[in-house]
């Protein structure tokens, strides 16, 4: 494991850079806080215009490809589907040099991610990482868990990049685990929210369901989905949101990956 840096800072690479890439690159660069590059397979396609907009917003240079991203970077940062997640890490393997950190920040399994470390093996310093809450508006300060032998030592170097990170175990996927059993919960929580919702709108009682949601819950369920849901509603009352829409496969895609 080495401190790759360009001007003092550590170069980061994205492999992905859908919602949580962007999020975690914009805070750094608003802090100033490394070089970073990034690849996404959606790159070379009109599908990725929005990316690379990004990417040039959050002053990070897009690669031609895995390969490209990776060169000299001292931490590579895993951001891409769950069914994706062991391709992305084999894309980058031969490429790797001088051992950098690899934050497998998806979410799935801890089988999936104890594969995924025993494929890449001595390539890289793989941890573990669970992200445990919304990326928004915290981005890079979003705490994450940390899993794996080397989590203590590479705790610090995140943290001075102005990350919140804490140790979840030394074995890759503890902190996986952890998320899953509490996605269970926080989940659970946000999709009968939104059925709660979409009854009150049916039923013209929005204003009275959401004040008694405030009162009951202010704190928990309150924060984390009803007021959430109840900001937001002009833009989810029609249709369920993509937010929404995506954990079944999502949660297939876990189910699938051990």
């Amino acid at each position: 494991m080495t401190d790759t840096m360009a001007n003092g800072k550590p170069r980061i690479a994205f492999i992905g850079f859908g919602e949580a890439g962007q999020a975690i690159a914009g805070g750094l660069h608003d802090a100033d806080a490394a070089q970073m590059t990034a690849w996404d397979i959606l790159f070379p396609n009109a599908a990725g215009n929005n990316m690379r907009r990004a990417a040039d917003a959050s002053g990070v240079r897009y690669a031609t490809s895995a390969a490209d991203a990776v060169q000299g970077a001292g931490i590579i940062i895993s951001a891409v589907t769950a069914a994706s997640s062991r391709e992305a890490a084999q894309s980058v393997q031969a490429h790797l040099r001088g051992r950098p950190i690899f934050l497998d920040i998806n979410s799935v399994s801890p089988g999936r991610k104890q594969d995924t470390a025993k494929m890449l093996g001595s390539a890289a310093c793989y941890i573990d990482v669970a992200v445990v809450a919304p990326i928004q508006p915290a981005r890079h300060q979003t705490p994450l868990l940390l899993a794996g032998p080397d989590s203590r030592a590479v705790a610090p170097k995140l943290t001075a990049l102005g990350m919140r990170a804490s140790i979840a175990g030394t074995e890759v996927g503890a902190a996986a685990a952890i998320k899953m059993v509490r996605s269970v919960m926080i989940k659970g929580i946000e999709a009968l929210t939104l059925e709660c919702f979409l009854a009150a709108a049916r039923a013209g009682v929005i204003d009275e369901v959401a004040a008694s949601m405030r009162n009951n819950y202010p704190a928990s369920i309150g924060q984390r989905s009803s007021l959430t849901i109840w900001n937001a509603w002009p833009s989810m009352a029609s249709v369920v949101p993509p937010k929404w829409r995506k954990w079944p496969k999502r949660c297939g895609s876990l189910a699938s990956s051990r």
